[in-house]
């Protein structure tokens, strides 16, 4: 689900939140208001005492929303092992919170890497890097890719490596990403 808007919303609980673009960890109180400005992935990214926070969908109830499931992973049917095309699909769930844009088609992941081990499962190996090395969300964004490909049937072991070479440009970025971007 993909929404830009104005949202209101009014914390019906206390919650942590990550501070964009910084990446620090805040807490919100019940009774604060704010503005959705983004929802994408199940994470929504407010805006609240004049600075940007995203909140992960394990707290949408906080602001009033229902956590998002990940309906595909339920059709998924498997042998014990991983389906790299399942793997990119939750990858594809991922997203900066200041960009309406997935981090596949922003051409953030350099490598997918499936390794069948002998406990009939598959481990998982991403090397992804960011749209700017200083960017203090990149911890945060490695982890939400390292969590849902953990949710993919037939994960073992999942790491995530950010990596800086090439550095990442535009061109980067698929056709159709540019064109909902005004890129083109």
């Amino acid at each position: 689900m993909y929404s830009e808007s104005d949202e209101p919303v009014i914390l019906e609980r206390d919650c942590q939140a990550t501070l964009v673009p910084f990446g620090n960890k805040v807490t919100l109180k019940k009774g604060e208001e704010g503005h959705i400005t983004q929802s994408l992935g199940g994470s929504y990214t407010i805006m609240i005492r004049g600075n940007l926070v995203r909140i992960e969908s394990k707290d949408a109830d906080a602001i009033g929303k229902i956590p998002e499931v990940q309906p595909w992973l339920e059709e998924i049917e498997t042998d014990g092992r991983a389906n790299e095309n399942s793997v990119w699909e939750a990858m594809k769930t991922c997203y900066d919170p200041e960009i309406p844009v997935n981090i596949v088609d922003l051409g953030l992941i350099y490598s997918c890497e499936l390794n069948d081990d002998e406990n009939e499962g598959t481990d998982v190996k991403i090397k992804m890097t960011l749209t700017a090395p200083g960017c203090g969300m990149g911890d945060m964004i490695a982890s939400e890719v390292k969590q849902k490909i953990e949710g993919v049937p037939g994960t073992q072991q999942v790491s995530v490596e950010l990596v800086w070479d090439p550095p990442w440009d535009k061109d980067m970025v698929t056709e159709a990403a540019k064109l909902q971007l005004g890129m083109l």
